[in-house]
Protein backbone atom coordinates (compact mmCIF):
# COMPACT_ATOMS: atom_id res chain seq x y z
CA UNK A 1 0.00 0.00 0.00
CA UNK A 2 2.77 2.60 0.70
CA UNK A 3 4.06 2.05 -2.80
CA UNK A 4 0.58 3.59 -4.53
CA UNK A 5 0.40 7.34 -5.53
CA UNK A 6 -1.68 9.21 -2.58
CA UNK A 7 -4.57 9.30 -4.77
CA UNK A 8 -4.77 5.85 -5.76
CA UNK A 9 -4.30 4.90 -1.62
CA UNK A 10 -7.06 7.58 -0.64
CA UNK A 11 -9.46 5.32 -3.57
CA UNK A 12 -7.95 2.11 -1.90
CA UNK A 13 -9.22 2.70 1.94
CA UNK A 14 -12.18 4.10 1.30
CA UNK A 15 -13.51 2.48 -2.14
CA UNK A 16 -17.25 2.95 -2.25
CA UNK A 17 -17.69 -0.79 -2.83
CA UNK A 18 -17.44 -1.90 1.04
CA UNK A 19 -20.44 0.41 2.29
CA UNK A 20 -22.93 0.12 -0.33
CA UNK A 21 -22.22 -3.71 -0.02
CA UNK A 22 -22.84 -3.45 3.65
CA UNK A 23 -26.06 -1.14 3.80
CA UNK A 24 -27.23 -3.62 1.20
CA UNK A 25 -27.05 -6.43 3.84
CA UNK A 26 -28.17 -4.40 6.62
CA UNK A 27 -31.29 -3.68 5.33
CA UNK A 28 -31.99 -7.43 3.75
CA UNK A 29 -30.92 -9.17 6.75
CA UNK A 30 -33.55 -8.23 9.73
CA UNK A 31 -31.63 -7.19 12.86
CA UNK A 32 -28.42 -6.18 11.32
CA UNK A 33 -26.90 -3.12 12.28
CA UNK A 34 -25.67 -0.53 8.91
CA UNK A 35 -24.27 2.05 11.65
CA UNK A 36 -22.98 5.50 9.18
CA UNK A 37 -22.35 2.38 6.27
CA UNK A 38 -25.59 3.99 5.01
CA UNK A 39 -24.60 7.45 4.72
CA UNK A 40 -21.19 6.80 3.22
CA UNK A 41 -23.14 4.43 0.38
CA UNK A 42 -25.62 7.14 -0.24
CA UNK A 43 -22.46 10.03 -0.28
CA UNK A 44 -20.45 8.01 -2.45
CA UNK A 45 -24.05 7.25 -4.61
CA UNK A 46 -24.42 10.79 -5.41
CA UNK A 47 -21.17 12.02 -5.86
CA UNK A 48 -20.82 9.04 -8.76
CA UNK A 49 -24.20 9.74 -10.04
CA UNK A 50 -23.38 14.25 -9.83
CA UNK A 51 -19.80 13.40 -11.61
CA UNK A 52 -21.67 11.23 -14.69
CA UNK A 53 -24.23 14.00 -14.97
CA UNK A 54 -21.98 17.04 -14.98
CA UNK A 55 -19.84 15.29 -17.77
CA UNK A 56 -23.06 13.78 -20.07
CA UNK A 57 -23.78 17.19 -19.58
CA UNK A 58 -20.38 18.12 -20.51
CA UNK A 59 -20.53 15.88 -23.43
CA UNK A 60 -23.70 16.72 -24.58
CA UNK A 61 -23.15 20.65 -25.48
CA UNK A 62 -19.96 20.47 -26.86
CA UNK A 63 -21.64 17.27 -29.61
CA UNK A 64 -21.51 19.17 -33.10
CA UNK A 65 -24.30 16.64 -34.47
CA UNK A 66 -27.30 18.53 -32.64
Amino acid sequence: MESMPAGLRWFAEHQPVTPIIETVRGLLLTGTAIGSSGLVATAWCAGIALVGHLSARRNYERCPAR
